[in-house]
């Protein structure tokens, strides 16, 4: 049976059992330290001898991260942002922490002063790393826990869901201020947004062989839920990419070859130019799937175009208008 008592302020469970060395380990709850007394005889019972901790107890959870960022992070499709955000959580005090140490006290401290400032889903990021790191840890690199403290706290909710769209004329303001400005594929650019609803990574990543203009169909390798996909390219986006072929295909392989930090950069002076406010480029994806939606495909079309596989999670980026729909329901 398993001994429970208050040392300096802290919780000691100490497990002693025929055919093992005593064990002992300090927590902030009585509740946890029961809690890892239970499991810790459960697995003598089961396997007849007590996992060994010492690994998990000799480092702490910065390190961990620093080996999960610099070993599994560059595998990612989104490894440089991941690794950014690895080199701001490691900075903070709960990084100091061992492993087995780790509490979901600890873990939920944390979450409760993030959320103070930052937003909620990049607190939903960060946990999210801290979560896989810690799976990592424990199924390929032999560190033993009795659980993972992250999936123990609730998630901070995340209600960001947008229902912006192109209003009035705010579409043909866009194509009319790309002819004023210094990317000249930014037109064509923004009309296959518009049209195909692509993400902005799927765009920037096509190339010229990816694209088949007489099939009218684009082809995406690489996606961000890790599926490749064909995208059927409406007369307009055809089009688009016709007169941008004509325009930079000798000295570009890509239609679009722009990073990221550059199309951003274009995008916020071209609504500048265009004089349209609050206006993310990702609403063009939000635009596109509505549109298609208004065009009377059914669900299992409309993800098969978006890439969707959850249809919640695309059931946020559709935003019908009830005058769109006076039509159809007479």
């Amino acid at each position: 049976m398993a001994t429970i008592r208050k040392l300096r302020g802290r919780w000691q469970a100490a497990v002693r059992r025929k055919g093992m060395k005593p064990r002992a380990k300090s927590f902030d709850t009585k509740a946890e330290a029961e809690r890892w007394a239970r499991e810790l005889e459960a697995e003598v019972d089961r396997f007849g001898r007590a996992p060994d901790t010492r690994p998990a107890e000799n480092i702490t959870l910065g390190a961990l991260l620093t080996r999960y960022r610099d070993e599994v992070s560059p595998t990612k499709r989104g490894a440089q942002q991941e690794i950014e955000r690895i080199d701001v959580l490691v900075r903070h005090d709960v990084c100091h922490r061992t492993l087995a140490g780790l509490s979901s006290a600890d873990i939920a401290s944390y979450r409760d002063e993030r959320i103070k400032a930052v937003a909620p889903s990049t607190v939903v990021r960060e946990l999210a790393i801290i979560s896989h790191a810690v799976e990592v840890a424990q199924r390929e690199w032999g560190y033993h826990l009795p659980f993972n403290p992250v999936k123990r706290i609730r998630r901070p909710t995340i209600a960001n869901a947008r229902n912006r769209r192109l209003e009035s004329n705010e579409e043909q303001r866009l194509l009319d201020a790309c002819d004023t400005g210094r990317t000249p594929c930014l037109k064509s650019l923004l009309i296959v947004a518009i049209e195909t609803g692509m993400r902005r990574g799927e765009l920037l990543s096509l190339a010229w062989t990816d694209i088949d203009l007489q099939a009218r169909v684009a082809h995406l390798e690489i996606t961000k839920n890790g599926s490749s996909r064909d995208v059927p390219l409406s007369m307009r986006a055809t089009e688009a990419f016709q007169a941008l072929y004509h325009k930079m295909a000798g000295p570009n392989d890509r239609p679009f070859p722009l990073t990221e930090g550059a199309l951003e950069q274009a995008w916020i002076r071209l609504k500048a130019r265009a004089g349209v406010q609050g206006l993310r480029f990702h609403d063009l994806r939000h635009e596109a799937i509505s549109r298609l939606f208004e065009k009377n495909l059914n669900v299992v079309e409309v993800s098969t175009i978006s890439g969707h596989k959850e249809m919640r999670m695309l059931s946020r980026y559709t935003h019908l208008r009830a005058v769109d729909l006076l039509a159809r329901i007479g």
